[in-house]
């Protein structure tokens, strides 16, 4: 992976100044490089990486596999393209193995999710089955660990 790229993937919030400096380049020539990737779309975007349970935040979030059935002159590509479509839909990925499509989807709760699953996507036309696995807790997220805040004494042990 180009050099740029990489230093953008680990931190985004780097400004064109201190990326020139890492990378001993002009600030104006890793501007124009990074306009000139945006406009080809290979940045697609940039993402702040949060710590929801330091937020409180209670969204539940979710991981599908989602067998289907392949088209005629399209394959997978129909199908996992409307569901990348849902607002509900924070990844689509086609997998190889026991299922082809890995779609993780985030709701306010548990009967979101679920409403999700049963009205929107099992009802897709060669959608043939799925399986939802709900996450339970973060323990790295994007390549970073989840830091926790621990109030857990370990109790003395005496003989």
């Amino acid at each position: 992976m180009e050099p740029l790229l990489r230093v953008l993937r680990e931190n985004a919030a780097l400004k064109p100044a201190q990326i020139a400096a890492l990378l001993g380049l002009s600030e104006a020539e890793v501007k124009a490089r990074i306009q000139a990737y945006e406009a080809d779309q290979v940045i697609l975007g940039y993402r702040t990486v949060l710590n929801e349970e330091k937020l409180g935040v209670d969204s539940v979030r979710a991981v599908i596999e989602v067998k289907i059935t392949p088209e005629r002159e399209g394959g997978f590509n129909r199908i996992a393209e409307r569901i990348a479509k849902y607002r509900e839909v924070r990844s689509c990925y086609l997998m190889s193995g026991a299922y082809d499509l890995l779609v993780e989807v985030e709701g306010d709760s548990l009967r979101d999710v679920a409403m999700f699953v049963s009205e929107k996507l099992a009802t897709i036309q060669g959608v043939l089955s799925t399986a939802t696995h709900f996450m339970l807790k973060p323990y790295k997220e994007q390549g970073l660990l989840v830091q926790r805040e621990t109030n857990e004494e370990r109790l003395p042990v005496t003989p």
